[in-house]
């Protein structure tokens, strides 16, 4: 694992331990050549998944990217960051588990509406106004009214 401080290929691993779930293997290195410690992370990937945008074009999949775009959605809202992961982890795995290596972004987009909508329905909200292209205050009301009436009917 190359070293973010000094890019040294050389680094040793000075601890790992599991996280709560088992889901991800959590390493402290150290540089050999700068000394700095640093923290990585270890994850099974069944498959690699390619993303199929709007507009046609093929980008791979980035868990990263995706654990971004919640902690935005997310931003100063009082959610415990091990559900988050659960919710993200629960996202990456059934995109492994449709057995297809191209998902549609509208897939994706709508998995992470629906992990959002049981987290916190002002992240889901968030999240939905970016998503979906809000361009007025009537589009709010819409997804509100529309929302709401998804509650009613529960």
């Amino acid at each position: 694992m190359r070293c973010p401080y000094c890019m040294n290929n050389d680094t040793q691993v000075k601890d790992s331990r599991p996280t709560e779930d088992n889901s991800v293997i959590r390493r402290r290195r150290e540089c050999s050549d700068c000394g700095g410690r640093f923290t990585t992370f270890e994850r099974v990937q069944l498959r690699e998944i390619t993303i199929v945008k709007n507009d046609g074009r093929r980008v791979p999949f980035d868990r990263d990217k995706l654990m971004r775009s919640v902690q935005i959605a997310l931003r100063k809202r009082p959610v415990e960051s091990e559900r988050v992961e659960r919710m993200v982890s629960g996202i990456v795995r059934q995109l492994e588990n449709r057995g297809e290596e191209a998902v549609a972004a509208k897939i994706l987009g709508e998995l992470v509406m629906g992990g959002l909508s049981a987290l916190d329905k002002v992240a889901y909200v968030r999240f939905a106004s970016v998503y979906r292209n809000f361009r007025e205050a009537k589009d709010f009301e819409e997804f509100l009214g529309e929302m709401t009436g998804e509650e009613n009917e529960t």
